[in-house]
């Protein structure tokens, strides 16, 4: 095995011990180095629904979606698939009608007394999303670039 390089030609070292070389956290593992990672805490996957967030088995559909500073909408459709799971939002007048993609990572929590869900991001947030698009949204490409859009905002 090769002493790991930085893609400039550089040895990559372990700044805590210059003679270990630098491992990469594992993303899978507990505080891995995905956006939002909280130490000691699984790491943060926008395609799957997290454990306390009341949604499992629950069908959402007509449900309201509350971002953290008001309504966005209802829910379309929703999908319980295993790391890829998602919400359609259709905004009605909130963005002229349009509907936006919520991967399932957003999800706070559903109050199912209320019949509404909530999303851990701002309106503003949700309106600069990457557009929803209708013929796109299952393939690979445009859920990378949904992924890594509300990813990157923690």
């Amino acid at each position: 095995m090769g002493v790991p390089r930085c893609s400039e030609g550089v040895i990559a070292v372990n700044r805590h011990d210059p003679q270990t070389p630098y491992q990469p956290p594992n993303p899978n593992e507990v505080g891995g180095a995905m956006p939002g990672a909280v130490p000691g805490q699984r790491a943060f996957d926008p395609w799957t629904y997290r454990d306390d967030s009341g949604v499992t088995g629950a069908d959402l559909v007509g449900y309201k979606v509350e971002a953290t500073d008001g309504s966005i909408g209802k829910i379309d459709r929703c999908s319980y698939e295993v790391n890829s799971s998602y919400l359609v939002v259709d905004t009605g007048p909130w963005i002229f009608g349009k509907k936006v993609l919520l991967p399932a990572g957003v999800v706070n929590s559903a109050d199912h007394d209320e019949r509404k869900v909530y999303v851990d991001r701002a309106k503003d947030e949700i309106k600069s999303a990457p557009e929803f698009d209708e013929d796109t949204y299952t393939e690979p490409v445009y859920r990378d670039k949904v992924g890594s859009y509300y990813g990157g905002l923690y």
